[in-house]
C-alpha cells in the first residue's frame, strides 16, 4: 500500500540516494510517497498506452512517449514517476537525460486502491501547477480514464 512518510522534508537528491529496492519513491512538494512494486496487469496496460500514445507520438512527430521507472524534477520537492508521459522534443531532438526534461506534454497514472488518492489529489494538483496540459486517469477497475 502506498503511504507518505512524513517525518522530514524530502527532497529529489535525498530520493535518488535511497537503495534500489524494487519501490518507487516519488517527492510530492516535499512529501515522500512510497509505493510498492506494480502488478503484471498495471505493467500490462502500462506497456499497452504506451503502445499506443509513442504510435501517435512518431506519426505527428510531437514528442518521446515514455514510461516509467523515470526521475520527473519539476525541482527539487517534486519528484514524479508517471506511469507513462510524453516528454516534447528538445529542439527537435529526443531527450538524452532526465535531467533535460522541463515540461511533459502528458501524464498518465494507471491507479490501484494504494494509489487513487494521491493520483487524484496531490499528483493532479502538481501537473496542473506545472501546466502538463494532459492528465489521465487509468482506473482499470471502472473501466474510465479521467482526464
Amino acid at each position: 500500500m502506498g503511504m507518505p512518510a512524513r517525518e522530514t522534508e524530502w527532497t529529489a537528491e535525498r530520493v535518488r540516494a535511497l537503495p534500489d529496492d524494487g519501490k518507487r519513491y516519488e517527492v510530492l512538494d516535499g512529501e515522500l510517497f512510497v509505493s510498492p512494486m506494480p502488478s503484471a496487469l498495471h505493467q500490462r496496460t502500462v506497456a499497452r498506452l504506451w503502445a499506443l500514445i509513442d504510435e501517435y507520438c512518431g506519426r505527428y512527430g510531437i514528442g518521446e512517449a515514455m514510461m516509467s521507472p523515470a526521475d520527473i524534477a519539476f525541482s527539487n520537492h517534486r519528484l514524479l514517476q508517471p506511469d507513462v508521459f510524453v516528454v516534447p522534443l528538445n529542439e527537435g531532438r529526443l531527450i538524452r537525460s532526465w535531467e533535460e526534461i522541463r515540461s511533459l506534454l502528458v501524464a498518465a497514472e494507471i491507479i490501484s486502491p494504494s494509489t487513487a488518492q494521491v493520483d487524484r489529489g496531490e499528483k493532479r494538483h502538481i501537473y496542473q501547477d506545472e501546466r502538463v496540459p494532459e492528465y489521465w486517469i487509468v482506473d482499470l477497475d471502472a473501466r474510465i480514464i479521467e482526464r
